[in-house]
């Protein structure tokens, strides 16, 4: 019984572990999630981890606080319970947006974050699409980084869509879409923008050929569709055909769904790393899951294994 595999999952994304688990032929732990009538969080783990491999999946998706919270008491929980090794599994790493001082007196959340989850308990953390790479360096211990390009890419080649331009919606964005467009054999664009507050976007230029041409935008995020919406009606008034937008995490906060409804996009292709609320189910997106390359990730971890072979 010794190091055997554990998967636990806090309230963020049940749906998303379940399907984890039976990929990998194991049933998800027993633990009870609750919340006191004052907002405090209470955590119950109802059998032995003693000497366990124990992966937690949570991304940190809102309510956010919420979920970092389970996180970092379900991390103290398995620590306490003498888990052999904790691995936190964060699809969705939130506060990563803050990864940097801007202004004078700016907090670096990211940093912050890794730091609580290195407090509590984790012994490494298994993510996707980081939206600053260099998040990883926050961590003292092993980071591995999973990318979502393989999944849409391999959803575009299936879905035949001939001479696809692949755009960035901004310069920041470029890495990203050019692994997709060479996993397409397409070419890239970059929308170069000015983004004069947070959640705001101004479209400035678009650089590159899209002219009668099926263009696919992609990002890490889709907040509140800001950029992605304006991007898209900049690529239409530069004579793109027909436009799709995709990305890894579908935050969809404010007006996102309306945004994205009203736009001149197709179809906006988002993975399962945060789970779809009701309103948020519309026709125009359609969700992927990466249940199995999480899987793969976790198994190889399990097994001392070479994780980044995933993506050779």
């Amino acid at each position: 019984m010794e190091n055997r595999l554990e998967i636990f999952t806090g309230n963020a994304n049940v749906e998303l572990a379940r399907e984890i688990a039976r990929n990998l032929g194991v049933e998800v732990g027993d633990a009870v999630v609750n919340t006191f009538s004052d907002g405090e969080i209470q955590v119950k783990i109802n059998e032995s981890v003693r000497g366990a491999d124990v992966f937690v999946i949570q991304p940190l998706s809102y309510p956010v606080n919420d979920h970092l919270m389970e996180l970092l008491i379900m991390l103290d929980a398995f620590k306490r319970a003498s888990a052999w090794r904790i691995t936190a599994v964060i699809p969705y790493y939130g506060y990563a947006r803050q990864d940097r001082k801007i202004r004078a007196r700016d907090p670096i959340t990211a940093k912050l974050v890794a730091d609580l989850i290195s407090t509590a308990g984790a012994h490494r953390v298994l993510t996707m699409d980081l939206h600053a790479g260099q998040i990883q360096g926050f961590f003292d211990f092993p980071v591995d980084h999973l990318m979502a390009v393989p999944i849409l890419a391999d959803y575009y080649r299936k879905k035949g869509i001939e001479e696809p331009v692949v755009v960035s919606p901004d310069v920041g964005g470029v890495t990203r879409a050019r692994e997709l467009a060479t996993r397409l054999g397409a070419s890239i664009a970059i929308i170069d923008k000015r983004r004069p507050e947070p959640n705001m976007a101004e479209v400035m230029n678009v650089i590159g050929k899209v002219k009668g041409k099926t263009v696919i935008m992609i990002d890490d995020i889709i907040d509140t569709a800001g950029t992605i919406t304006l991007g898209a009606q900049a690529l239409l008034e530069h004579g793109a055909r027909e436009i799709y937008a995709c990305c890894t995490h579908p935050v969809l906060s404010g007006p996102a769904i309306e945004r994205l409804s009203a736009s001149p996009i197709k179809e906006v292709v988002v993975t399962n790393t945060i789970p779809l609320r009701e309103h948020q189910k519309i026709e125009k997106i359609k969700v992927l899951s990466v249940a199995q390359i999480f899987a793969e990730a976790i198994k190889r971890i399990h097994n001392n294994e070479s994780v980044s072979t995933l993506f050779d």
